[in-house]
Order: structure tokens, then sequence, then C-alpha cells
């Protein structure tokens, strides 16, 4: 079926069709539409699920870890400061080892106080433990939720998933959206068996107490879990294109880099507006790029090494800022170390902070800078307020 809906509800309807048995969420700007969709489903008896009224994005996501820690499917949605003040349960959850899939309408943190985008929220838990899927389009927030849940709760994987994209950009734009039918995700997406779980009649404990004899030997199998997700990744975005037909079985996605030779690397949205940059730029001869990351954990060093291989400058859009850092962003220092090659120039551009508005005439002036080598700078920065 196609609908024409909002990113916040093409979210909600896929969580709906996985079938999760607990929905707790608190509301945050841009994030609320998805819950708000949600509770009227289960209101209405569209969604047959336990939705828990919290007082806070802490309480959510801990009622949501009980509820996984009991055998439940489990989903959350949140933004900005309210997944930063999920921090510490975001450690429980991936230390335990719960698949819970977690919708982040990525926005500014503060302060200064902003509701608009840019990805400072979930890049700034990139080291937690969980997945990290970035959409460039309100078929990829639909689709990608499917993903995550399959990939989460296989059992070689047991990790929880943010399913990332940019807020009010993509939560509050209408764009046509397939779905598909409760049967065909049904037939894709088992019900739910849990590896382990709470019960009365089998005791046992989770995230107990470590001694340091035994803590690190958690951590290792925790990264080692990471490292594995990237195949299961690849496998389940395989399977989604055999039944749905489109294919998501690449961590990244190239765009006009056979030839190029200038790459631009970039997450998100912002994807759409580089990828109408270098349209315009190739028509003016100039070989420009795009190279795509779509899952940010695991990061796809080896894809990326291969897809820019032989080009020699490299210039990575940031929607985040590492404050103090020397290549401002903390993607680039990912993207240079995967590279792994001193011939190559990897340059860091920071832009969109706090919804700023982000141009093909900045996407162009980016390619100049890196061009001419000049680096780590802020696109658009309005330099009268400085």
């Amino acid at each position: 079926m196609k609908a024409i809906l909002e990113g916040s509800h093409a979210a909600a309807e896929a969580a709906r069709l996985c079938r999760p048995d607990v929905v707790s969420a608190y509301p945050i700007t841009p994030q609320t539409h998805i819950v708000e969709r949600l509770a009227e489903m289960v209101a209405d008896e569209e969604l047959d699920a336990e939705y828990i009224c919290v007082e806070s994005e802490f309480s959510a996501l801990s009622a949501c870890l009980g509820a996984s820690a009991a055998g439940s499917r489990v989903y959350s949605a949140t933004s900005s400061q309210g997944l930063l003040l999920m921090a510490e349960v975001c450690f429980n959850v991936s230390g335990m080892r719960q698949p819970i899939v977690m919708s982040i309408a990525n926005r500014a943190v503060g302060a200064p106080l902003s509701i608009w985008n840019d990805m400072q929220d979930s890049i700034s838990l990139r080291d937690c433990g969980w997945i990290q899927l970035y959409a460039e389009d309100a078929q990829e927030v639909h689709d990608f939720h499917y993903i995550a849940y399959k990939v989460a709760e296989d059992h070689q994987v047991l990790l929880p998933v943010f399913v990332c994209f940019d807020g009010f950009i993509l939560s509050h734009t209408y764009e046509p959206v397939d779905i598909p039918t409760q049967a065909e995700v049904d037939a894709f997406l088992p019900p739910y068996k849990p590896y382990n779980m709470l019960d009365a009649k089998n005791p046992l404990s989770m995230g107990m107490y470590a001694t340091p004899e035994y803590y690190m030997e958690f951590r290792y199998e925790h990264d080692k879990a990471m490292a594995r997700s990237a195949d299961i990744i690849r496998k389940v975005g395989k399977e989604f294109g055999q039944k749905f037909g489109r294919d998501y079985s690449n961590l990244v996605e190239s765009y006009h880099l056979d030839d190029a030779e200038v790459a631009i690397v970039a997450m998100g949205s912002i994807s759409g507006t580089i990828k109408d940059a270098i349209d315009e730029m190739r028509a003016d001869g100039k070989k420009v790029g795009l190279l795509r990351i779509i899952t940010y954990r695991p990061f796809p060093a080896e894809d990326i090494a291969k897809a820019l291989k032989g080009i020699k400058k490299v210039g990575v859009f940031e929607k985040n800022l590492s404050v103090g850092a020397r290549m401002k962003g903390c993607v680039g220092y990912e993207v240079k170390d995967a590279i792994n090659d001193s011939s190559v120039s990897v340059l860091s551009y920071v832009g969109g902070l706090g919804g700023r508005d982000v141009t093909i005439s900045d996407i162009k002036k980016m390619v100049s800078e890196i061009e001419a080598g000049r680096g780590d700078c802020f696109l658009g920065l309005r330099q009268e307020l400085i």
C-alpha cells in the first residue's frame, strides 16, 4: 500500500507492524508525533500492546529494559536531551544484551536550547553499544525498523538499535511511503524468541556486579557482538530487498564515485541535497561523488576504504561538533582511520547545526575547500555574529 505520511508516522506504522508487546516513551519535540500515534493505535485497538506512561525518558527506557528482560518485544522513541537523560540506561540495555529498538528523531542538544535538527544526540552516544542506522528519507525511516528488529533479535547479535532520522526535516515532512501488509511483515519478522528472560520458575540474574576479574571479558564479548552484527545487517538487508524490492545489503551507499576525484562523506537526509549538488557540479565537469554512511555502528571501515579507494581528496560533512577536537566532527576521524593512507587528504566540515539550512551553494563551497585543502571549518557560519 502506498501512503503519504510524515516521517514520524512512517516510524509509528512500522513499529505497529512489528507487533511490539510493550511501548514506553516520553514526548519530546520532534519525536512526539511517533508516540502520540502509537498511543492512538493502542487506544483504538489497532495495536495489541501495553503502553506505559512515564514521567521521564529515563523512566521510559528503564520500563523498556524491564519489559525486554521479561521476554517482551519492546519499542521506544526519543530525541536530544531525552536521549541524553537515558544515557545510563542505554549502556545498561546494551550491556544486558536486550534487543530494544528505539527511533531517534535527531535534534540539537542545548545549551542554548534548540528544537531543530543536527546529530549531536545520537553521535554523542556512539560508544554505548547500540547499533545505529541513519535514514535518508521517510521510506528508509519506515523500512529500517523491520530490519532493526530482525537484526537486534538475532541470537548472534542481541544488541539494541537506534533508527536515526533528521528531526523536522524527515519527522515532519510528508513523503510517499510503501507500507507492507501485516502478513508480509509477519513472514519477514518472526515472533520474538528471547535468548534469556526473567522467569520465576527458572531464576537467573542480569546486569550483575562484575569485579575486575570479569568486567573486561564482558566488554570484549559486547564488542564482538557489534562486529558480528555487520554481516547480519547485510544478510537481513538482502532478505528485505528480496521480499520488498528495496535492497539494504550495503552498509554504505555510493553515488558517482567510480570516476570521482573528490568525495563527500555524509549521513542522513543531507545526502539528498549533496546528490543534487553533485548532479549540478558534474554538469559543469567536476568529478565529485558521495559516500553515504548508513550504518554508523558498527562502523563500516572496510566498506568505506573500498568505496573511496583511489580518491585522494575526501571531505566529511558533519552534523555534530566534537568541541576542542582538531577535526571538529566525530565521523571524520573514523573515516580517516578507515582509509589509513597518508597520501589521502581527509578533511572535516561542520554544518547544519541547530537546524541551520545547508544549501547546494554550501556543498559547492565545501567542494572548493576540499580541492584547496582547507578543512576543519564551519559551513554557513555567519561571520557578523562572531
